[in-house]
């Protein structure tokens, strides 16, 4: 059930979608340009759970963040709507760049941590964990919610009735579960 995210084969086998996706990575070259700060694609396209405006996410470990941004400038400037900015998410310095290449919206987003620890991956691997066990009717109800303008982590605490305030934090706490615990949550639902 684990996947290595990092070998991008099962986009180059997945959905029409994904295929189009990995051409995307491919043709802007993002993982070798990034390939200092541990790229990883993250996000809903992995999933299968993408809808129409779905963007390619690139989760970066980085802890220069303005070598960060000089590198994605000096390669992405020159991109439809290229855009940067730099901001804390949860009190983690953060570099965001995004823009439009191949077809697809593109976010390059790097913090000062591994990029397993960030939460943007801990959300993709939960969020797949659930959908292994769930199946694909949990997927297509995913992705009506998205469509009806739910995010991606409020439309997981939604479906599989997880509790909690805050679906983000929701969603990270099911981290240590096992899977029996998981399928208990997904069977009560």
């Amino acid at each position: 059930m684990t996947r290595n995210w990092r070998d991008l084969t099962y986009l180059r086998n997945g959905t029409a979608k994904q295929q189009a996706a990995a051409r995307a990575i491919e043709q802007s070259a993002v993982l070798q340009r990034l390939q200092a700060f541990d790229p990883v694609l993250a996000g809903t396209i992995p999933l299968d759970i993408d809808i129409g405006d779905s963007d390619l996410d690139i989760v970066c470990e980085c802890y220069d963040l303005e070598l960060f941004a000089e590198i994605a400038r000096s390669f992405y400037a020159d991109c439809e709507e290229y855009q940067e900015a730099r901001m804390p998410v949860q009190a983690v310095p953060t570099c965001l760049v995004s823009f439009f290449a191949h077809g697809f919206w593109f976010e390059l987003f790097a913090q000062p941590r591994p990029v397993e620890q960030q939460n943007a991956y801990r959300h993709m691997i939960i969020e797949h964990r659930l959908l292994q066990l769930a199946g694909p009717k949990a997927r297509q109800h995913i992705r009506q919610l998205k469509q009806n303008g739910l995010k991606t982590e409020p439309a997981f605490a939604s479906y599989f009735h997880i509790p909690g305030a805050d679906p983000y934090q929701a969603l990270l706490a099911l981290e240590p579960w096992t899977d029996d615990q998981l399928l208990d949550l997904i069977v009560g639902r």
